[in-house]
């Protein structure tokens, strides 16, 4: 595999984020949103959130530039819920996929919580059902499936399907 490096995000990362997002959004199920829902707003909200209020990791490749992956979470802003990191959301680019990056990502963010971040006690996800892989894999990092959120996710055929809430806890 190509060299990665891991790094916290900056507000000069947000076009490399959204062209990140992009290349994910292309396979339905990699990411909730459309790729015409990738826009620079949606981008420039959960950036700037994370940075203030919770962690935004991304993973570099060799091209110069080039972010291949991207981790964030944030306080939702209410004073009964500042020890949760929510809508815990991870983009990796699907030339990457399946070499290891999200596992160093999601490694990295749940690390950071662990050593500097004494205040939070709780990180939350929402994945579809079929994403079965995925599930698993978030699993086997610590989190354990909570609830599920019936018919939430519309997809292009029109059917519906199941999210599942998930929680990593200290």
């Amino acid at each position: 595999m190509k060299s990665i490096t891991l790094r916290k995000s900056f507000v000069n990362d947000i076009p490399g984020i959204e062209e990140l997002y992009q290349r994910a959004a292309v396979h339905e199920g990699g990411l909730a949103r459309t790729a015409s829902e990738i826009t620079r707003d949606y981008v420039e909200h959960f950036v700037s959130k994370s940075i203030y209020s919770g962690i935004e990791i991304i993973a570099a490749g060799d091209e110069p530039g080039r972010i291949v992956g991207e981790i964030h979470c944030y306080a939702n802003g209410i004073a009964a819920l500042s020890h949760v990191l929510t809508d815990l959301t991870i983009a990796v680019d699907p030339e990457y996929q399946g070499k290891g990056v999200g596992r160093m990502l999601f490694t990295e963010l749940l690390n950071d919580v662990t050593v500097n971040r004494p205040d939070i006690l709780r990180v939350e996800l929402i994945a579809r059902e079929s994403n079965l892989r995925a599930i698993s894999f978030y699993e086997s990092l610590g989190f354990k499936k909570e609830g599920r959120l019936t018919k939430r996710i519309k997809r292009s055929n029109g059917d519906f399907e199941d999210d599942l809430v998930m929680g990593w806890l200290r």
